[in-house]
């Protein structure tokens, strides 16, 4: 873990893997909740968090690396359930790349419990985290000009759901009519950082 200061009241902390951001965010805002640690913002990202409005942040950075940072938990917190249709056109790219069946792709994302591990890109994009290491697939060689609005995708580690038409080099496998960001609801995103996900076919409970 290394803790860089970025301008008088903030600190990027860098670890090395996204589980460790994972984990290190959920620490951190254990710690905010509990009032032990006084921060404004708390932003997590591949493998950094970002925190800004610290009154204290090189104090801060000398404890860090002392701090235990227990795994994520198990627990079954509240679950958002977004419904999908697996009617992707990178379907059979996605199978042949898994080495399965393409009616196999849809069972074993649908069965992951997925995680948001960040968000960015556009508003309301979460990169989800869930899937086992071997399922992760490349990004397309040639990225679409135009990813239509409900796109559940993949690329790398991450399966996320595209908030708005807009380009994209993910691997498209559904869609679905879940609004993932709109202006009259509060919060406007459907997805934050910590947040559980469970992909539901649709016509299946």
């Amino acid at each position: 873990m290394r803790a860089l200061p970025v301008g008088d009241r903030a600190l990027l902390v860098e670890v090395s893997s996204g589980e460790a951001a994972e984990a290190l965010h959920a620490e951190l805002l254990r710690r905010r909740a509990e009032g032990s640690l006084s921060v404004r913002e708390i932003v997590p990202a591949a493998r950094t968090v970002l925190l800004d409005g610290l009154e204290e942040p090189a104090r801060l950075a000398e404890l860090l690396p002392g701090w235990e940072i227990p795994p994520l938990s198990a627990r079954a917190d509240a679950t958002v359930e977004i419904p999908v249709r697996y009617d992707g056109p990178d379907l059979a790219d996605v199978a042949a790349c898994w080495g399965v069946a393409v009616r196999e792709v849809p069972e074993i994302h649908a069965a992951a419990g997925f995680r948001v591990a960040f968000c960015g890109f556009a508003p309301g994009f979460g990169y989800l985290t869930g899937l086992p290491q071997r399922y992760d697939v490349p990004r397309r060689a040639t990225p679409r000009t135009a990813v239509p609005a409900g796109s559940v995708a993949l690329a790398g580690p991450y399966t996320g759901v595209y908030p708005r038409s807009s380009p994209g080099g993910w691997q498209l496998i559904g869609t679905t009519d879940a609004v993932l960001w709109d202006h009259a609801r509060v919060p406007a995103a459907l997805l934050s950082p910590g947040t559980r996900v469970r992909f539901v076919p649709e016509g299946c409970s």
